[in-house]
């Protein structure tokens, strides 16, 4: 009885060793698979999840984020090592090596964000509290790594093989009752038992070949439509796309920072807009769903974490129950990013919006333009004044948002104590601005389409106003390129500027304003921030 529960628990054992086989494939096909997904997207990069560590070596991790030079080697030694892991698994070459090679690599994916979700760590699918797959993953490694690899189908078993050609290796852990077939690869390549063996090992080669198959299918053989599309640039027009989309790892410095009162920001705010699903397509109506289905909470969350490896450390976003559930999950993931509230205050209820804001932690908050507009235009600034009063209150920044310069002007020689004003600023030299024989009611909503309609009276006006200002719609919905619309706003006098980007828009456009900050602007007010 001892004897056969000793052999069924062999390391010859064929269920044990056909499990093991199996095991050693599927962890190899999963390393190779997301090594190999890293390694076909230009814009992938480790930043977004190594700034999102909390527990063990955060800072170290967070550092590596925010240094290019350092983040292009992480970035390089995560791919190739889940890709020669992977490739190493599969094939059943080197595998001790590549098992507890693999096993330091999931390591450190522990330990950069842990299960513990339940203890506000990590990024994890689910509060595992200790125990999640790569914790699984590992332990399954380390079993492998302690079997003997040349006891399984690959090319170590051939290798095993080649080397003892002619000999008579030790059994220390093969019962003699082996058949001679199970054990071919003690007589080398000698005879039919040999070539049969060999079959067995090269088995291992399809499997690879079929996962390098579907890969190229999967990325390298799209149809002739897909390949076409992709040059497409449907920002503005059916134009070849000459821009390619950059990640952290072609970031060349932080973005600058300025101060309105005691609270830094950085000078290029990410705007709300676009992951709200207000896309100001003019007439591409459908353009809103899209964005809104693309924007799911954890894809406006990573473009948060690109935002913040890139040094933005500010977003205006407006309040409402879907960001107040994306910005707690956020910060309870340790993203830093502040939230500049955009709030609407009503003429029944002044404070309840902005209350809203606040008890979830925003760090300021402002009167939304269009809603600045109306109290102005309906002759009730005292509306403004009590909002801006209340936010400031309650100790932290205030401001007001407007479209038209008249709201701005109104507001200001009220004597309303704002903090800040944030003021639409873009030039009109672009393909989809108002013609001169255009009238306003081209398009209803005038203000929403048109954003500046006169932007030399905004930039006459505020040249003395002697309060921070952010310029917002500066790009004029992507009709106007960064570089241009950033040098105009900036040297028009504006302090800050508010962009809504997608993820893959963040480290460009922080690239631009940065190659823009080291040249000499030519302003024409005094940086009030």
């Amino acid at each position: 009885m001892s004897q056969d529960h000793t052999s069924t628990l062999s390391f010859s054992s064929f269920p044990l060793r056909t499990a093991a086989l199996l095991i050693r494939i599927m962890i190899g096909w999963h390393f190779l698979y997301e090594g190999m997904v890293k390694l076909l997207d230009p814009r992938w990069s480790s930043g977004p999840y190594l700034m999102q560590s909390r527990w063990l070596f955060s800072d170290l991790f967070h550092s590596m984020a925010q240094n290019p030079t350092v983040l292009l080697v992480v970035d390089f030694l995560n791919i190739w090592g889940l890709i020669l892991i992977g490739s190493a698994l599969i094939l059943g070459v080197f595998t001790r090596f590549a098992c507890f090679t693999g096993v330091f690599l999931l390591g450190l994916y522990y330990v950069a964000n842990p299960p513990f979700g339940a203890y506000g760590f990590g990024v994890s699918e689910g509060h595992y509290f200790f125990v999640n797959k790569t914790l699984i993953e590992m332990a399954a490694l380390v079993l492998l790594g302690l079997f003997p690899s040349e006891a399984l189908i690959g090319l170590d078993r051939l290798i095993a093989g080649r080397r003892n050609a002619g000999e008579v290796p030790v059994q220390a852990d093969l019962p003699e009752t082996v058949p001679a077939e199970e054990n071919s690869f003690e007589l080398g390549f000698r005879g039919i038992a040999n070539r049969r063996e060999l079959l067995k090992n090269l088995t291992v080669f399809p499997v690879f070949g079929g996962f390098v198959l579907a890969g190229l299918k999967r990325h390298g053989w799209g149809s002739y439509e897909e390949a076409n599309l992709s040059q497409v640039d449907a920002m503005s027009q059916a134009s070849v796309n000459t821009v390619s989309a950059s990640s952290l790892n072609d970031l060349k410095a932080l973005a600058p920072k300025g101060s309105i009162g005691e609270i830094q920001l950085s000078r290029l705010i990410c705007g709300g807009n676009l992951i709200s699903g207000f896309a100001h397509a003019r007439d591409l109506i459908y353009v809103s769903s899209l964005l809104k289905s693309y924007f799911n909470d954890e894809k406006v969350i990573e473009t948060l974490w690109l935002c913040e490896s890139a040094g933005i450390n500010t977003a205006i976003l407006r309040t409402d129950d879907d960001t107040i559930r994306i910005m707690k999950e956020y910060w309870r993931r340790g993203g830093k990013i502040q939230w500049l509230a955009q709030t609407y205050p009503k003429i029944d209820d002044i404070a309840g919006n902005i209350n809203k804001a606040l008890d979830t932690g925003a760090i300021g908050a402002f009167v939304m333009g269009n809603i600045a507009d109306k109290f102005v235009k309906d002759g009730r600034v005292d509306l403004v004044d009590k909002a801006v009063s209340h936010i400031k209150s309650q100790g932290v920044i205030a401001g007001c948002a407007a479209h038209a310069v008249k709201t701005i002007q109104t507001v200001e020689e009220s004597g309303v104590d704002t903090d800040f004003y944030m003021k639409t600023l873009h030039h009109t030299n672009y393909w989809s601005a108002r013609r001169e024989d255009q009238t306003d009611d081209v398009i209803t909503n005038a203000d929403d389409n048109y954003w500046e309609m006169t932007p030399d009276q905004t930039i006459a006006y505020m040249k003395n106003v002697e309060k921070p200002w952010i310029a917002y719609k500066v790009l004029a919905a992507g009709a106007i390129p960064p570089k241009n619309g950033f040098r105009y706003v900036f040297e028009n006098g504006a302090d800050f500027a508010c962009v809504g980007m997608f993820d893959f828009q963040v480290v460009d456009n922080v690239n631009t304003l940065t190659e823009l900050f080291s040249e000499e602007l030519q302003r024409s007010r005094r940086w009030l921030a």
